[in-house]
């Protein structure tokens, strides 16, 4: 995570990305396997999944739990920065909604 020259910057570069604010929101309502998130976002490929999420990890928004069983078990959920920025994220998604709404079909 790097700091901006403001701070609505640095929230947005942290949460930018293919369909990260969409797993943060997944992972309010509990923990998710792997392949739970990848049905739930069927728009995304196996490679940007992967790579999304560990940058989640990375900046602290999401933990993985990987179980010691064969096959390997990994689940995935928030951490409480996670948990602290869902509000900010459910205010974007409902003004996504006022934004679609304007929008004219073609």
């Amino acid at each position: 995570m790097e700091k901006s020259y403001c701070p609505i910057d640095t929230f947005i570069n942290v949460i930018k990305g293919k369909r990260k604010g969409t797993v943060i929101l997944h992972l309010f309502q509990g923990r998710k396997r792997y392949n739970e998130l990848s049905k739930l976002l069927p728009d995304i490929s196996e490679r940007m999944l992967t790579k999304q999420l560990r940058e989640l990890e990375d900046d602290g928004l999401i933990g993985r739990t990987v179980f010691p069983e064969v096959p390997p078990r990994v689940e995935y959920h928030l951490t409480e920065l996670g948990k602290q920025i869902h509000p900010v994220l459910k205010g974007m998604y409902k003004g996504g909604l006022l934004f679609e709404a304007t929008i004219q079909d073609e």
